[in-house]
This record gives C-alpha cells, sequence and structure tokens, in this order.
C-alpha cells in the first residue's frame, strides 16, 4: 500500500492544499471497515492569517496545529460538527489544510440502509459531513495521519495526476481573512460543499 507521509506534508499550506485535490483520504473504522473518498475541496491557513486557529497564539486546543506536519488537527464548530486538518509545514508554525469535501468511494461499504443513491455524492459534501461519515472526532487530534492510526493519505490515482482542473476561490464561512484566495476545489464535481 501506498501512502503520502509527514514528509510530503512538510511544505506551506497554500502549495499542499491544492495537491490534495484528487488524493484519497482512507479512514478504517472501529469495525474493521474501510472507507476511501477522493478528496475534492480544501482550504489552506497558516499562522498570521487572522482565520487561522493559530493565529494569536498556541493553546491546549489548537496544539496540533502547532506540530510536525503529518499531525491531524480536529476541532468542533457550533457545538455539534467535527473538522479534519492536516498539518503541514514544520514543527512550531501552524500550518494545516482543512479537509472540506470527499466524493466517496461507489464501492464503500454500506453506511445506513436509508440513503438514497441519487444523494449518495453528497454524503461527505461538506467538513461536518465527512467527519460524520468517517467516524472522525476529536480523538484523533494530534495523532499521525497513519494506517496505525486508522486514517491516512493515498496519492492521486495515475490516470487523474494530471487531468485535474481545479478551481481556486476565496474560503468560506468565515467572519475574518474572506478575502484570502486560499480555497481549492475539483471544477463540476457533484461532492463539493458549495461551487
Amino acid at each position: 500500500m501506498e501512502y503520502l507521509d509527514s514528509t510530503w506534508l512538510a511544505r506551506p499550506c497554500e502549495i499542499v492544499s491544492p495537491e490534495l485535490i484528487g488524493c484519497i483520504l482512507v479512514r478504517r473504522r472501529s469495525d474493521g471497515q474501510i472507507y476511501r473518498g477522493m478528496i475534492v475541496e480544501t482550504e489552506a491557513y497558516v499562522q498570521g492569517d487572522p482565520a487561522c486557529h493559530g493565529h494569536q497564539r498556541q493553546t491546549r486546543r489548537n496544539a496540533p496545529m502547532f506540530g510536525s506536519p503529518g499531525l491531524l488537527y480536529v476541532y468542533l464548530i457550533y457545538g455539534i460538527h467535527h473538522c479534519l486538518n492536516l498539518v503541514t509545514d514544520r514543527a512550531g508554525i501552524a500550518s494545516a489544510v482543512l479537509i472540506r469535501a470527499l466524493a466517496l468511494d461507489p464501492f464503500t461499504p454500506p453506511l445506513n440502509q436509508d440513503i438514497s443513491p441519487k444523494n449518495f455524492h453528497r454524503l461527505a459534501a461538506g467538513p461536518g459531513k465527512l467527519c460524520r461519515v468517517l467516524g472522525i472526532d476529536r480523538q484523533l487530534s494530534g495523532q499521525p495521519l497513519a494506517p496505525e492510526t486508522g486514517l491516512w493519505l493515498e496519492p492521486r490515482p495515475p490516470h487523474l495526476k494530471n487531468s485535474l482542473e481545479l478551481v481556486q476561490t476565496t474560503r468560506i464561512g468565515l467572519k475574518q481573512g474572506q478575502d484570502i484566495p486560499w480555497r481549492w476545489y475539483l471544477k463540476n464535481s457533484p461532492a463539493v460543499s458549495r461551487p
């Protein structure tokens, strides 16, 4: 099994973020089931950016964001939705990429018998949705992105290496830093949270 490790993530978040589009996020849940989804939307955040959780200082909550590249930073918004970030760059700098949306593998194990096939492509169309589907919560925060943790990253499939058309735009759902164009998504993907 080939997977992307901390070395690949040891670059500035605004470089890693668009290169994550097309990569495969893999989750082995506690029941042993394995779920795969192609990353179709990301956002980059770095220290000095007013929208970054590490903008002002390191705290107990955001400490993983200041850690080594390849760590997971998972936080809770609105008290109910978890959001998954992959730590990038180098230790001591708050730098991470928010995984905003996945296109789930159609051969993924059944998630819910009531799910309509026409809605399947929207199951992970948002940061909270993808964490709910993959069973990702704050217990993973600070853990490494690796098969041993049950969450890892595989490279873009060979047929996608040079054929992805990305859209770059400003980030969404922010009160500060809305003008920074550090959101990328796969053009025409029905799994994107918001085109």
